[in-house]
Formats: C-alpha cells, structure tokens, sequence
C-alpha cells in the first residue's frame, strides 16, 4: 500500500517529478503488438488457404474469431484493471498474447488456428485499454498530451507497417513467422512491465456479472453482424436477426447498469459532456477514414498490380509521418489544447480525403504517395488530442473504464467503416460498370474502329477484343467506386470538424 501511495503522490503532487519515459515505452510495446497483429495477419490469408485446405468462408473466421473476442473482453479490461491492478493485468494481457501467438504458430489445422487466436485475442483485446488507462494514472496531468502522442505512435503506424512486414514473411520466410516475432517481444515487455511499472491502486468492487454477460453478448452479435453482412446480405434473416440481438442486450446493458451501485462499464460517464464529444468524433471519423486502410491496398494490389511488399513501401511514409507527427500535437495539446491540432488537422484530412476522389487507373505514384503523407499527417496531428481531451475530462481513477469506453467505439466504428464503405464501394461498382458496358454498346460508331485497333495490335479476333474492353471496363468501374467511397469519407470528416469545437479551448 506504501508504493501504491507514492505513485498517488508523486502524480498529483509534485508536477516536475520525472516524465516515466520507461514506463511509458513498456506500455507502447504491448499496444504496437496488439495493433500491428490486426493487420499482419491479413496479408497470410491466401497462403493459409492454400495450406489449411480451405474455403474462404471458413479462413475468414480466423480474422472474425480475432475481432469478436476483442469485442467481448474491452468493456471488461477496465474493472479488471482496476479491481487486480493495471501492472498486473498488462502482464497477463500481455502474456495470453504471447502464448497465443505461439499457438497460432504451431497451428496444424483451421480450427486449432481460430481456437488459438482467441487466447491472443484475449490478451490482445485488453492490452490497449489497459495501456491507454495506465497512462492517465502515471503522468502527471500537464503531460498527458505528450504521452499519448508517444503512445499513439503504435495506433498509427502499426496498421500500415503491418501489411509490408506480414508481406515480406509470408513471401520470403514462413507465416509462421507473422507469429513468432511476437514472442520475444512479448517476453521482453513483461519483463520490461515487472521491472519498469509500479502497481496502482485498488479498487474493491463487486463483479458484475449480469453486466459482463449483456455488454459481451451485444458487442458480440454487433460485430459478427457488421463483419458478416457484406457476405450473408445486409436484409438476410441471420444479419437483421443479429442487429435485433445486439440491440436487445445492449439496451438491457444500458438499464442494468444505471440501476447499479458498482457497474462495470458506468454508462453514467457518457453524461460527461466533453468525453461524450469526443467519442462522437472518434467514431465519426473511424468510419470515415478506415477505409484507407483497405480500400488504398485493394486499389494498388487488385488494379494497379503491385505486391503487397510495394503496396507497403508506397503506404510506409505516410505510416512514419503520422508516427513522427503525433508527439507533435501531444505537446501543441498540452499547451494549447485539443481545438487548434484537431482544427488544423481535421482541415488537412478533409482536403486530402476530398482530392482522393480522382483515384483511377493512370494515377501517378508520386501524386497518391504525397496524398497519403499529407493526410496521414492531419491524421497525426488531430487524432490523439481528440481522444486525450476526452480521457483527461475524468478522473485518474475513471481513466480504465474511460479507455475501456474509447476502444470499444473504436472497434465497432472500425468494423461499422468497413462495412459501409465496402457497400458503398460494390454499389457504385455496379454503377459505373453499366455505364462503361453501355458506353461499349457494339452500335456505338466509335467502338468498331476501336475493336479493330485492339484486334491488329493483341492479335485478337473482335470477340477476344471485346472481352478486353469488358475486363478494362470492370477495373475502371471499380478505381471510380473507390474514389466515390473517399467522397463519402470527406463528408464523414466535414461532419465531425465543427464538433471540435465542444472540446474547448483549453484542455479539461
């Protein structure tokens, strides 16, 4: 009890006390792993099929198993923190990744691969709401902006280095080894986490399980239903079925626990008006701009023709801009707040967004790469104030169920962006492609000069050239879906900039 009333005291009561630098970087290390494991692991997936023997629909439950026991384990990680304490369960966390991760790599079949990336899941799931609350207990308050832009490096660079690491495994090493480079690392951060953090302290407080099982069960049939719509059909009985589902236990979670003297994930906090803005914003902005992170790799990949090794080298600078550029606006929040980064930033994202709708197939390399750096630097500079601004409007001992709160939004955004923008994407596919079909009608007097070009020089009959201007016309189609989906995004963006301005001029 000692050692946990000298942390309390060294936090709030002496302000120059020594920034926990080792502290902090133990904690980005966890955070990176878990981040960079979502997105590394895709890249393996056609290589996995080939292995295992299987379908797509069943590969696809090792990406959805992942996604479902993060949703179930986040709205829990808070209590846990606070009731056995943050060290403790980072390390635990910490650990159940690691051992996942090993068991993923010695995965002999599809099924053992899902049952092993739950356990990762596990651990996965609450090492960035555990970090992310440890934080606000460790740093003194006038310096919280600088840390979670430290902190925030992994939440923005590990998503794009993901792919070009996980490429460059599967292609020249093994996918085994997209797990096993977990392993040190995880070994390396508990031991960092035992020698480096100090214990917080505790909260005695009963479980709520009726709570748990509500808020694991909506989340639960919420993200299989956003995961699997886009396959199963968005009006299908088992889709709708699971939205009424998710919908039922989410309202009951949200009446039992205002009832609740010691509730697991205080719905109460949402009445806090600056934390509520900002995770509005948060996940204003998660469905805008997540498309990025896939729908950028299907452009280059499906119709540009790069690999996902050159795909990574086009997105790596943009991943390093962002990372260089968030302790930048962590230090611009600590003195000036979260208004003028995320203003400055937000403003950057929506014109970068907004240009990205000219994406075709003559685009140039240079011109998307200087795109994606500008945006990932407004991304850099707006993203982590919001969140911080949100996180500092509650007390220190709030700070787990209030990071518990943001990566839940973030997750179900996340999934919710995907999802939309996919639709958005297919259903402008279709459009575009009949417009081009019909542009190709064989009555139109410019197609059979163009079908005799085609013929002298590919050496194809008018049938063959014909099909050639089919394949040319589906690909247009689609570089011009994905551009539509950007202006969609734009429009997220614009949507969510005056609500900076709820933050405040300086920080809470």
């Amino acid at each position: 009890m000692a050692v946990q009333k000298e942390e309390s005291g060294t936090k709030k009561d002496a302000p120059n006390a020594p920034f926990p630098w080792r502290a902090l970087f133990t904690l980005v290390i966890g955070s990176f792993m878990a981040i960079l494991d979502g997105s590394i692991v895709n890249v393996a997936v056609p290589k996995l099929m080939a292995i295992f023997g299987v379908s797509t629909d069943k590969i696809q439950w090792v990406l959805t198993a992942y996604l479902l026991a993060c949703g179930v384990v986040i709205p829990v990680s808070g209590y846990l923190a606070d009731v056995f304490g943050y060290r403790r369960m980072y390390i635990i966390s910490l650990g159940s990744f690691t051992l996942g991760s090993f068991l993923c790599a010695l995965a002999w079949s599809n099924t053992s691969l899902i049952v092993a990336r739950v356990i990762q899941a596990v651990g996965g799931g609450m090492l960035i709401p555990v970090s992310m609350g440890m934080i606000f207990r460790i740093v003194p308050r006038d310096k919280t902006g600088l840390a979670m832009g430290v902190w925030g490096i992994s939440a923005m660079m590990a998503p794009t280095i993901g792919p070009t690491l996980g490429g460059y495994l599967v292609d020249y090493v093994s996918w085994h080894m997209i797990f096993l480079i977990n392993i040190p690392v995880g070994i390396l951060g508990m031991f960092m986490a035992a020698a480096f953090l100090r214990e917080t302290r505790l909260v005695k407080a009963r479980f709520d399980l009726l709570g748990c099982f509500l808020a694991g069960a909506g989340f639960f049939a919420l993200l299989l239903a956003l995961s699997e719509g886009q396959d199963k059909g968005w009006t299908s009985q088992y889709i709708v079925s699971l939205f009424v589902l998710s919908f039922f236990f989410l309202l009951m979670f949200v009446i039992w626990e205002l009832g609740e003297e010691q509730p697991m994930l205080d719905v109460r906090l949402l009445a806090n008006p600056v934390f509520a803005v900002s995770l509005l914003i948060t996940a204003i902005i998660t469905v805008g701009l997540f498309g990025g992170l896939f729908l950028i790799p299907v452009f280059l990949q499906n119709l540009k023709g790069y690999t996902a090794m050159q795909t990574g080298l086009l997105m790596m600078p943009a991943a390093l801009t962002s990372g260089l550029l968030m302790p930048v606006s962590g230090r611009l929040y600590d003195r000036a707040g979260a208004r003028l980064p995320a203003l400055i930033g937000l403003s950057i994202v929506l014109w970068t967004t907004w240009e990205l709708r000219r994406l075709n197939l003559d685009v140039s390399y240079r011109w998307l790469q200087m795109m994606l750096v500008l945006r990932s630097a407004g991304m850099g500079l707006a993203m982590m104030p919001i969140s911080t601004a949100g996180m500092d409007s509650l007390p220190p001992q709030l700070s787990g169920r209030g990071s518990s709160y943001n990566n839940l939004f973030r997750q179900v955004s996340a999934s919710l962006g995907t999802a939309f923008l996919t639709y958005v994407m297919n259903n402008h596919y279709t459009y575009h492609f009949e417009r081009l079909r019909e542009s190709f009608s064989l009555a139109s007097p410019a197609v059979p000069p163009a079908l005799a070009v085609a013929s002298k020089t590919l050496g194809l009959t008018g049938d063959g050239a014909a099909a050639v201007f089919g394949m040319l016309a589906q690909r247009q189609a689609m570089a011009s879906a994905i551009g539509d989906t950007f202006v969609v995004s734009a429009v997220m963006v614009a949507i969510a900039l005056p609500l900076v301005l709820l933050l405040g001029r300086k920080k809470r």
